[in-house]
């Protein structure tokens, strides 16, 4: 019989929250979650800082083109890993939680084995699938730097789903500080490898065997981060049967998350496609600062989720109300002094030619300064049990940035997907309160029992 912990998110690592019934006082939970927020952020500003030490190492030897090619060969096998590993990163915080929705302990002598080997199995089909496709990859989005460069890409579809999982690995076995700080690692190693390789090297074969060699790095990290958790200790054989529960599982658990990373990624592939990596490098320059104003929203949905689910939902409600204009205003304040030095700190940091990322960077940030609101509504949708609901909201982003961008892009290039990414955002954070409000209301009247037949799916 194996050792039953709460799900993750449900607690902070070596420590247990206080019931509703305990005694212990509020401030105790409110110092928990801080904690927990501030690791979150520390370990996203600390791998956007690594990304962004990269990506002006990139620009300052290649320029706004060997930026692109960075941008092409990080994203793209990132996609498909999102696609060929069947949500195992959503899935496994689950599985390793210990029991089912009803109760039921999962054997984690075959749960374990059973992810490690769905693991394989994702990176094994991503890289295959890329591999078939490689032809058509680089016609869309490689002709400039050679079928080889493509091809090559192969190598880190296949690692990076390592480096994916085992981050989903760490937060259930509740080393939730683990989770944060692979965050950073991930980014952070690419950089002495890539310098190392700069010695003899440069151009994008340098590139796609730094991101590799990275990859290989962060996983080797979070296997002996996890081997001194005991994950493992004990393994039996892999369940075929709880392969597929877990994948089933994993694909619908992960489809909003998923829906989310293509509406952020769908304009930077469209604008390599169709404008070059030369517009795309300076565009991603945009994208990358603009970003920095969701790190707020993203903490703020990481520690609230598990609080809203632990919450009555009546009170969940009341305190999501009460917190939206508070969240809109932490965004905003994040994105003023972002407005303020975007104009002269791209062209200086960047190199002049990084100039054209000045307007997509304040286009961009009109936008995003939304996204407190959507880290706080989709928090609360999912801990009161309406992943889908959420998962429509962010797909209602997604066919607005699509559908801009389709417009746009061809005729404003970098401006062009920079607004499309913005009506996006806006979209997402107003599908989301509308959601909020009708299953506000349903909880509030009592007509409606939200979530009770989505907790496992």
């Amino acid at each position: 019989m194996t050792e039953t912990r709460p799900r993750p998110g449900d607690a902070v690592p070596d420590t247990v929250l206080p019931t509703e019934h305990s005694a212990a006082p509020t401030r105790t939970i409110t110092g928990r979650i801080a904690r927990l927020m501030a690791g979150n952020m520390a370990g996203r500003v600390g791998a956007l800082a690594s990304l962004g030490i990269a990506t002006i190492m990139v620009a300052r030897i290649g320029g706004p083109e060997l930026v692109g090619a960075f941008t092409l060969v990080r994203i793209l096998p990132g996609l498909v890993c999102h696609l060929s590993n069947a949500g195992l990163p959503a899935a496994a915080p689950y599985f390793l939680a210990g029991t089912d929705g009803a109760g039921r302990e999962y054997d984690q002598s075959a749960v374990r084995p059973t992810l490690a080997w769905l693991t394989v199995a994702g990176a094994l089909a991503g890289a295959v699938g890329w591999l078939a496709f490689s032809p058509l990859i680089h016609l869309a989005f490689f002709q400039s730097f050679g079928f080889w460069v493509a091809l090559a890409a192969t190598v880190p579809v296949f690692t990076q789903g390592f480096v994916s999982v085992g981050k989903g690995l760490l937060q259930g076995t509740d080393d939730l500080r683990g989770a944060s700080l692979a965050i950073a690692v991930e980014e952070f190693v690419f950089l002495p490898i890539y310098l190392v390789i700069l010695i003899g090297w440069y151009g994008p074969g340098a590139l796609v065997t730094g991101l590799v060699l990275a990859d290989v790095a962060a996983a080797a990290w979070i296997i002996v981060r996890l081997a001194r958790r005991g994950f493992f200790k004990g393994w039996g054989r892999p369940d075929l049967r709880l392969g597929r529960t877990i994948a089933g599982y994993g694909l619908r658990g992960y489809l909003g998350q998923l829906i989310d990373l293509l509406q952020l990624r769908f304009d930077m592939a469209l604008l390599g496609a169709l404008a070059g990596p030369k517009v795309l490098g300076v565009y991603t320059v945009a994208s990358k600062f603009a970003e920095l104003v969701q790190l707020p929203g993203l903490a703020l949905n990481y520690v609230l989720y598990p609080d809203f689910a632990r919450d009555d939902r009546a009170e969940a409600t009341r305190r999501t109300r009460r917190m939206i204009l508070p969240a809109l205003g932490v965004s905003a304040l994040a994105a003023l002094p972002l407005a303020l030095i975007a104009g002269t700190a791209l062209p200086r940091v960047f190199g002049e030619v990084f100039g054209d990322a000045v307007v997509p960077t304040y286009i961009r940030l009109a936008g995003v300064v939304t996204f407190g609101v959507t880290g706080l509504v989709m928090a609360y949708l999912y801990g009161v049990g309406r992943p889908g609901a959420a998962s429509t909201g962010q797909a209602i982003g997604l066919v607005a940035v699509v559908l801009a961008g389709v417009y746009l892009i061809p005729r404003y290039d970098a401006a062009g997907a920079a607004t499309a990414t913005a009506v996006s955002f806006v979209a997402t954070t107003v599908a989301l309160l509308a959601w909020f409000r009708h299953v506000g209301r349903r909880i509030e009247t009592g007509t409606g029992h939200p979530g009770t037949g989505e907790r496992n799916g």
